[in-house]
């Protein structure tokens, strides 16, 4: 613990651990699910980009490998398990008047098993398949920048 009037300069707290950093960017990851040259999008209902198409995947939590939060929240989102994960670009969401600064890998898979489905309506109202050359509208930036690292390939 911090000496009495004197400021911490540190995350750490003695022998404890932190569990949340309140003062830098989180931690995100995504999926570019891929069947044909068509990627798989969800719309997504909450903010930050609310009504915009975006990959599946969400935050990575304490502890956790990018890869397997990025395996995970597909599943939870999505109930299809992926094959193997290439890492596909790293997307910087930033936007300082919604207060949001997001780190994201994306990955890219080419195998999963199972039918995509919507299991979080709360979360997501759409969900679709899309040729590269004719994304859906309104995108989020991580759906853009794996739709642009797809189509350099």
């Amino acid at each position: 613990m911090a000496a009495k009037g004197r400021k911490r300069t540190s995350i750490w707290d003695g022998d404890r651990m932190p569990t949340r950093l309140s003062n830098g960017p989180r931690v995100g990851c995504g999926v570019a699910v891929l069947r044909d040259r068509n990627l798989l999008l969800i719309r997504r209902a909450r903010s930050p980009e609310a009504g915009c198409w975006s990959l599946p995947g969400g935050k990575v939590e304490l502890w956790e490998r990018t890869e397997e939060a990025a395996r995970r929240e597909t599943a939870e989102e999505l109930g299809i398990n992926l094959g193997a994960l290439e890492l596909l670009c790293v997307v910087d969401y930033v936007a300082p008047e919604e207060r949001v600064h997001w780190v994201s890998p994306a990955f890219l898979a080419k195998e999963f098993e199972g039918e995509p489905a919507l299991l979080e309506p709360e979360k997501h109202t759409g969900l679709g398949w899309f040729p590269l050359d004719d994304l859906p509208s309104p995108l989020a930036r991580s759906a853009l920048e794996a739709a642009e690292a797809l189509k350099s390939r």
